[in-house]
């Protein structure tokens, strides 16, 4: 698997990372549960995610 390769998968998962932010807004909107300390780990899951693609394709390997 290449660079691109990873950082596309590294792409993906960010979509789905977005896909999880909505349904945590939306169960928070809709009264069912408290998401905050959720998000706020998402949103760190969702850094570390970025800084890798980014590392994988600024790498010499």
């Amino acid at each position: 698997m290449g660079k691109r390769d990873k950082a596309r998968y590294m792409n993906i998962a960010e979509g789905s990372i977005g896909e999880c932010e909505y349904y945590l807004i939306l169960t928070q909107d809709l009264g069912y549960a408290s998401t905050e300390n959720l998000r706020a780990q998402l949103e760190e899951i969702s850094k570390m995610t970025r800084a890798y693609a980014h590392a994988i394709l600024n790498s010499n390997f």
